[in-house]
């Protein structure tokens, strides 16, 4: 089974973040020992999560004020049993970045119907919204998966 699980998406501040802290949450009260981690393919290194993104998961009981965004790197997708990611363009720019990752890189999306969440960054409190349900809507099947 898994025991590493990376979230993926553009600048790891907004989309990832929400989907580690989620994921992670719902492991541990499940009682599952895997740790979930998250980084970028243009990460904002070093950077907080974003104010509206720590917001909305503040208001699902998911604390992500510890998160600092990170770059996703090729030895980082060694490290990992299952990445997850939010749009098909991720599934790509990781396999360039680690080619032998194939098959262990997959959309969040995956068990409905292949859905990308969209990355609300910029976009006001309406698309970090959708972003957000479409998060815990992912991250609900892949915790009842896992």
């Amino acid at each position: 089974m898994f025991s590493n699980i990376l979230m993926v998406c553009v600048g790891n501040i907004c989309r990832s973040p929400t989907a580690e802290f989620l994921l992670r949450k719902q492991l541990a009260q499940k009682g599952r020992d895997i740790n979930v981690a998250s980084a970028g393919i243009s990460a904002l290194v070093g950077k907080p999560a974003e104010k509206t993104a720590i917001r909305m998961a503040t208001q699902i009981d998911v604390d992500m004020t510890p998160h600092v965004a990170r770059q996703l790197t090729a030895e980082m997708m060694r490290q990992y049993d299952l990445v997850l990611v939010m749009e098909q363009g991720h599934i790509k720019a990781v396999e360039a970045l680690a080619p032998t990752s194939r098959g262990k890189v997959h959309l969040l999306g995956r068990w409905h119907q292949n859905i990308e969440i969209p990355d609300p960054y910029r976009k006001g409190d309406a698309a970090f919204e959708h972003a957000l349900s479409l998060i815990r809507l992912t991250v609900n099947d892949w915790a009842e998966k896992l």
